[in-house]
C-alpha cells in the first residue's frame, strides 16, 4: 500500500507529511519513503493553535471551529505531498493523521485520565477522497494505558539490532527514547519521554530575540551562553524526572508557564538571555542522560538521534558528553530521513490498523493489553481500501 501519514508535534511549526510504501506483516514489514513533504504553519496560524492551550483562550467554540480549520491543514498538506511524489489521489490506499495535541493528562491522579488530538479526519477523507486513520492515542489510554510513546512499536520494528541494545532517541518539543534490547523480543522493549526536548529551548530564543527566532538555529545562541550550574541543578529536581516509566510529558509540565518561570528566576540571578539558552539546552541532555541512567535495564551501545534536536550541533555535543562512550548517531546514517520519522510512523500505524492488528506496546505505554489503534473514516476509496487489505491478508 502506498500511504501518506501526517503529524504536527508540540513545536507547532507545521505538519510533516511523508508518503511511503508498506507491505508485509510483523515482525518483517517492509517500509520505503517515497517522498516527504514539510507545510509550515503561517504565524497566525500558530498563534489560533497556541491559543487552544490557554484554558483562557481555548473555548470550546475554538476548540470546535480548530478541530475543522486543521482538518483542511492537514488534508492541503496530503495533497500536496501527493502532488510533490508525482502521484494523484487514487494512488494513495490510506491516510493516518496523528491531528494536534492539545491536552495530555493521563496521570495517575487526573480525576478522568484523557488526550485530545484534533484535526478533524472526515474533513480529510473528504477533501482527498481518501480513507483516514486517526485519532491513536485514546484505545491506548481507554487499555489503562499513557497513550505515548506510540512511535516506540515503529522503533523496534524498523532499528532492533540483533546483537546491540540500541536507544531511539527523538528530541521534538518533548524528548521520548525507546530503548531496543539486542533480537528480536519486543517484550524488553522500553519507551518513555525522557523530559523536555526543544520546547523551553524554542521558548528562551524566542525571548531572547524578542520573537525574531523562534527555535536556537544551529544553537547559535546556546553556544555563545555559558551553562549556570546552580540553576541546571534546580532544574534538574524536577519532579517528573524522578518519576518512574511509564510516563508522558508535555506542556503541561515544560511549556510557557514554566519557561517564563525560568526566565525570570534567570534574569534575577543576572544571567545573559545566551546563558539562559545554554542552560536550558544542557537541561535537555542531562536530562535524557539522567533517564537512561535511572530507568534503562543497561545502558546502549548505540543512541540514534531523529527529531529537531537532531539538528542542533551544541545539543548533540552535550549529549555525546553525557553518553559517553555510546555511540551517538543519526537516523540519517542508517537510511531513515529523521524529518520524516513520526509521519512515516502513523502511515505504519495506519497500516496496522486497517489489517487489525495491534500498535501499542504495554512494555512502553503501561497499557493492559496490545490493542488496535485509531478510528477508521473512509473516504471515497474505502471499498477498493477493504478488497486490498483482505488480498494482503491471505497473502499473510
Amino acid at each position: 500500500m502506498k500511504i501518506i501519514g501526517l503529524m504536527s508535534g508540540t513545536s507547532i511549526d507545521g505538519i510533516d507529511a511523508a508518503v511511503v510504501e508498506i507491505g508485509g506483516a510483523p515482525p518483517h514489514l517492509s517500509v520505503e519513503q517515497i517522498s516527504f513533504t514539510f507545510m509550515p504553519f503561517s504565524a497566525d496560524q500558530r498563534v489560533r493553535i497556541f491559543d487552544l492551550f490557554d484554558p483562557a483562550t481555548g473555548s470550546v467554540d475554538r476548540i470546535c471551529q480548530m478541530n475543522f480549520a486543521l482538518g483542511e491543514w492537514f488534508a492541503a498538506a496530503a495533497l500536496r505531498a501527493i502532488e510533490e511524489a508525482g502521484l494523484f489521489p487514487d494512488d494513495i490506499a490510506l491516510i493516518g493523521s496523528h491531528g494536534q495535541t492539545i491536552y495530555h493528562d493521563v496521570g495517575q491522579d487526573s480525576p478522568i485520565r484523557s488526550t485530545l488530538q484534533i484535526g478533524e479526519a472526515a474533513v480529510i477523507a473528504a477533501r482527498t477522497g481518501i480513507t483516514t486513520v486517526a485519532d491513536f492515542r485514546p484505545a491506548d489510554v481507554a487499555a489503562g494505558g499513557q497513550g505515548a510513546p506510540l512511535v516506540s512499536y515503529v522503533d523496534w520494528l524498523l532499528l532492533r539490532h540483533p546483537v546491540q541494545a540500541r536507544a531511539v532517541q527523538n528530541i521534538g518539543g518533548i524528548a521520548n527514547v525507546t530503548y531496543l534490547p539486542p533480537g528480536d523480543d519486543s517484550l524488553g522493549v522500553l519507551a518513555f519521554d525522557t523530559g523536555p526536548g526543544n520546547m523551553l529551548i524554542d521558548d528562551a530564543a524566542r525571548r531572547a530575540t524578542g520573537g525574531r527566532l523562534t527555535f536556537d538555529q544551529d544553537g547559535v545562541l546556546a553556544a555563545r551562553g555559558r551553562v549556570d550550574g546552580t540553576l541546571l541543578a534546580e532544574l534538574m529536581a524536577h519532579p517528573y524526572l524522578a518519576q518512574s516509566p511509564p510516563k508522558t510529558a508535555g506542556r503541561e509540565q515544560f511549556g510557557a508557564g514554566f519557561g517564563a518561570e525560568v526566565w525570570a528566576q534567570a534574569m534575577v540571578q543576572g544571567l545573559s538571555s545566551e546563558d539562559v539558552v545554554a542552560t536550558l539546552t544542557a537541561f535537555t541532555a542531562a536530562s535524557i542522560a539522567e533517564a537512561y541512567r535511572r530507568y534503562l535495564p543497561q545502558m546502549p551501545v548505540q543512541v540514534i538521534l531523529g527529531g529537531g534536536g537532531a539538528s542542533n550541533p551544541t545539543l548533540i555535543k552535550m549529549l555525546r558528553q553525557h553518553l559517553a562512550p555510546a555511540f551517538v548517531t543519526t537516523h540519517e546514517e542508517l537510511g531513515i530521513a529523521s524529518d520524516a520519522k513520526e509521519a512515516i510512523a502513523f502511515a505504519l500505524l495506519a497500516y496496522e490498523t486497517v489489517h487489525g492488528r495491534p500498535g501499542n506496546l504495554p512494555t512502553c505505554t503501561g497499557a493492559e493489553t496490545r490493542t488496535v489503534l485509531g478510528k477508521i473514516t473512509p473516504g471515497a476509496n474505502y471499498r477498493r481500501l477493504v478488497r486490498m487489505a483482505g488480498n494482503l491478508e491471505e497473502e499473510d
